[in-house]
């Protein structure tokens, strides 16, 4: 659960970081990305560890509270899934297109 709930913060905070302030973001990426702990964060920022974990938790719901309301990660995971779908189908059905199947792959390469 834990390694899907950091999954899950670290793709929406790739969507809904411009919307966060500097201390967000500061916070988020060092907990979720970096993997520091509560206490390295408060001690590099001379804060303390309540203080960190109140941001963070804070910033979570904001996250959360993005997504139930512009559904960007949500949009993207759908259009991710069928662009594979396609490219499957493309691939299986359709296999001496060069044409088809390059614009299949220009497809997928706009996921990246």
């Amino acid at each position: 659960m834990a390694i899907e709930k950091t999954n899950r913060i670290n793709a929406l905070f790739e969507f809904y970081e411009p919307l966060l302030t500097k201390k967000q973001v500061v916070y988020i990426a060092l907990y979720y990305r970096d993997d520091y702990s509560l206490g390295e964060i408060a001690e590099n920022y001379d804060v303390s560890r309540q203080a960190v974990y109140d941001n963070i938790k804070r910033t979570e719901r904001i996250l959360e509270n993005y997504e139930a309301k512009l559904h960007l990660f949500q949009r993207f995971q759908l259009q991710n899934n069928k662009v594979d779908e396609l490219t499957e189908y493309v691939k299986r059905n359709y296999p001496n297109d060069s044409v088809l199947l390059s614009l299949a792959k220009q497809l997928e390469d706009l996921e990246e």
